[in-house]
């Protein structure tokens, strides 16, 4: 066997000296990439202009009281020193209190409020590593530049309904588009090799491929087209029902593709701690209120992309804006939320998973941290590719195996989703993703595996891919989960660090250090040795 791995080695030396940048043991690959749109018409885009008040600055009020329900803002307020903290803040100095949300980590938080991680305090003992407990107790440094005018401190819509979460589990697609009555009902479009898709089907094959709630989806085709429940009012917003102009994404499939792409960088780049701030088409800045939660920032930072300052003033009205509209959709969201309670609960951590591939077999790591789905979104997923004498889309006798035990809840289109709860639910608990599975031996929906099942071939079926491998990602209850963030992916012993940029990043385990490359150069190629890699 270690003659077997020296031989490929060398062999993708080998290949890399030659100076073919195109060819490599494991071949060419990338991330699915929507459908293509159709071609754009010249009509300007159609907005009512309207007017509303200007945006207050940081609000600072709250009891020191945590929250019962998700509904309430976990906002800020100067915080008076007793007993349990006095020892935690520096005499005299200005602090703010906050209680820390579902899907919080001390990284991001301190981002948000413009300081080290150092220097927030709590009477808890705050965990050095992974998610904060909802509810807990922060003590930070009252150091928010106010230069910038914030956002609404105002939580809009909870998380579960911005992921398609349990609070959609039951929800009916296509009987709501149905029973609405409106545009949507009857409309159908061709999607290249999909075929003929009615509006509904759409809807659904989106919320399910990018996890996105459909609620969600059908309040802004409703709210800005007037397409679930009425008619578009001209063939403007037909052909673009949200109102963004762009030969790429003409058409109503690829106008919800743009959506999400904006929702998803909202929701994961706030949960990650990569925004602070909106910027609008006409330069004019807000800093995000550090106390709102991912689904309100994912709405804000959508709505911000195409509109102007002052429709998005309107539009972030409590009364006469989105939210109002979207209640009268479907009822109250954070009545649903509360039912289920946080996306993440207190003390979670990811289950024992193991390398997706059979032992004894040499993969290549080709992708480190991105997309989960689209080429934009959460860096959720890592690609793997097995050995190969060719370039290119190839089938493959070597053998993708769930990295753990679950029912397959999903299977077809060169997808499979393995949900480790059993519950048959891909809305609750840790569900696993496995992209670029070949039809041929591919596991069927309904089937229970054990850890190293065998799942189907690595392929290029599904989305766009220009060699044979395997996309992995997890999701737990509707979340995609950050490769490399405070639930680390951990496969066979092996952790996930990513790179500076999406693709790029390193598995290791000890002092063994596997570094991803896409032309699986030797540094990337990984030998499952025993049953803990």
């Amino acid at each position: 066997m270690k003659r077997l791995i020296s031989l490929i080695i060398a062999a993708s030396f080998l290949l890399a000296a030659c100076g073919s940048s195109n060819a490599s043991l494991w071949g060419q690959y990338a991330t699915p990439t929507p459908l293509g749109g159709a071609s754009p018409t010249s009509q300007p885009i159609v907005v009512p202009t309207q007017t509303a008040e200007m945006i207050a600055p940081l609000v600072v009020e709250a009891t020191v009281t945590p929250i019962p329900t998700l509904r309430e803002a976990f906002v800020t307020q100067e915080a008076t020193p007793t007993a349990e903290n006095a020892a935690l803040t520096q005499e005299n100095a200005p602090t703010l209190l906050y209680y820390t949300q579902s899907g919080d980590w001390l990284p991001a938080v301190a981002i948000r409020f413009g300081v080290d991680m150092n220097e927030i305090a709590s009477p808890k003992i705050l965990p050095e590593k992974g998610l904060l407990d909802p509810g807990t107790l922060l003590i930070i440094p009252d150091t928010l530049d106010r230069s910038l005018p914030f956002t609404p401190a105002v939580q809009l819509i909870p998380d579960n309904e911005l992921i398609f979460s349990a609070t959609a589990v039951d929800f009916d697609i296509s009987t709501y588009v149905k029973d609405a009555g409106g545009y949507l009902a009857n409309y159908r479009q061709y999607l290249g090799s999909t075929g003929w898709m009615s509006g509904a089907r759409e809807i659904e094959r989106l919320a399910y491929e990018n996890s996105i709630n459909p609620r969600l989806l059908l309040a802004l085709l409703d709210y800005e087209g007037s397409w679930v429940r009425g008619t578009p009012e001209n063939e403007f917003r037909i052909d673009y029902p949200l109102g963004h102009e762009s030969f790429k994404y003409k058409g109503m499939f690829m106008q919800m593709v743009w959506a999400i792409k904006q929702l998803s960088t909202g929701y994961y780049d706030w949960r990650s701690g990569k925004m602070v701030e909106l910027t609008f088409q006409d330069g004019t800045r807000l800093r995000i209120d550090p106390t709102l939660n991912a689904g309100t920032v994912s709405l804000m930072y959508y709505f911000s992309r195409h509109h102007s300052y002052n429709e998005w003033l309107r539009i972030m009205d409590q009364t006469s804006g989105f939210l109002p509209f979207y209640q009268n959709m479907f009822g109250d969201p954070w009545s649903r939320a509360d039912v289920f309670g946080p996306i993440f609960p207190p003390s979670i951590s990811q289950p024992e998973m193991s390398l997706p591939f059979e032992m004894k077999a040499a993969w290549a790591f080709t992708g480190g941290p991105h997309a989960a789905w689209e080429n934009e979104g959460p860096m959720a997923a890592l690609d793997f590719a097995p050995p190969s004498a060719e370039t290119g889309c190839l089938s493959s006798d070597h053998w993708i195996v769930s990295a753990a035990p679950g029912l397959v809840v999903r299977s077809g289109n060169g997808v499979v989703v393995v949900d480790t709860d059993g519950d048959g639910s891909e809305q609750t608990g840790w569900n696993l993703l496995y992209l670029h599975v070949a039809a041929t031996h591919r596991v069927p929906e309904g089937v229970w595996v054990e850890q190293d099942d065998r799942i189907g071939h690595p392929s290029c079926e599904g989305g766009m891919s220009t060699g044979t491998h395997l996309h992995f990602a997890r999701k737990y209850n509707g979340e995609w989960v950050i490769a490399d963030g405070p639930l680390p992916f951990v496969l066979s012993g092996w952790t996930v660090y990513a790179g500076e940029k999406p693709y790029e990043g390193k598995l290791v385990k000890g002092d063994k250090v596997i570094t991803a490359d896409l032309y699986a150069q030797s540094l990337a190629v990984i030998l499952r040795e025993t049953d803990d890699g």
